[in-house]
């Protein structure tokens, strides 16, 4: 596909998701909770924040797609998470990781690979260092932030996308997509989008809304991580910095149509 067939793409998917309005299941972390739930109603769909044991199957079964993210994790988290996503493989409900942190302490590079041993993930979405953190052992990072370029990544991403079967989206100042054979990129975004807590896991939870109405998951990332920065762009036109920016965000999310992502989406 082209460019412009990639652009196309992903102003098509943004209509079928507002059209559909899928309810979309986050295990997700404390400091975005809130935020992300707000993001995902911003965007046209549902969200949903379950955790307990006793109910993570059945709200799976009601679900388009589901996020997990490890951000502020515990094992009981991590168990409710493998719970979730092995019904998700069940009912071939796509998921999508978010290995918040992996590579910077031993829990959270251990979960983020149990997760990825015991269940089917459609999508993992991190940065260079969280992902080059479940490919190479020693690998660090700092904190949930990124000590690697991209490019550094990319040639592990390929290969550990292939062995896991799964794709890998590397976020950054140009975003990186790939299934170990496809390799797209997205360079929509704006700097100040580093400068508010969530951004990453908002763009996770986007992914995921995306991958419950586009079946080809490289696409579902591409579309979703273009939409997400072309409202970084627009957002920041009128933001004077991180606090007017988050709200800006949201209302640029709400009112990015089909037909502005299909003109400024900057996939290729």
């Amino acid at each position: 596909m082209s460019k412009r067939e990639f652009a196309k793409k992903a102003g098509d998917n943004l209509a079928l998701l507002r059209e559909k309005k899928p309810l979309i299941h986050n295990i997700t972390n404390y400091v975005v909770m809130n935020w992300t739930a707000n993001i995902l109603l911003a965007i046209g769909v549902s969200p949903v924040m379950a955790h307990a044991h006793e109910e993570v199957e059945e709200m799976t079964s009601f679900a388009g797609a589901l996020v997990l993210n490890i951000g502020t994790l515990t094992p009981y988290w991590v168990d409710s998470m493998v719970i979730a996503g092995k019904k998700a493989n069940a009912l071939k409900v796509p998921v999508i990781l978010d290995p918040v942190g992996s590579g910077a302490t031993k829990l959270r590079t251990d979960s983020a690979r149990r997760i990825l041993d015991e269940v089917q993930v459609t999508v993992v979405r991190g940065n260079a260092s969280e992902i080059l953190s479940l490919a190479q052992k020693g690998s660090h990072t700092k904190g949930v932030d990124s000590i690697h370029r991209i490019e550094e990544a990319a040639e592990a991403a390929s290969s550990l996308a292939s062995d896991l079967k799964t794709v890998l989206a590397i976020t950054g100042a140009v975003d990186l997509i790939t299934n170990g054979d496809q390799v797209l990129r997205v360079s929509n975004g704006h700097e100040l989008m580093g400068c508010v807590t969530g951004t990453g896991c908002a763009a996770t939870a986007i992914m995921g809304a995306f991958l419950a109405v586009e079946s080809d998951a490289v696409k579902a990332a591409a579309s979703a991580l273009a939409y997400f920065g072309l409202a970084g762009e627009k957002a920041a036109v009128k933001a004077e910095g991180p606090g007017s920016f988050q709200p800006a965000l949201l209302d640029a999310l709400y009112n990015i149509n089909a037909e502005y992502l299909r003109k400024g989406a900057k996939i290729f």
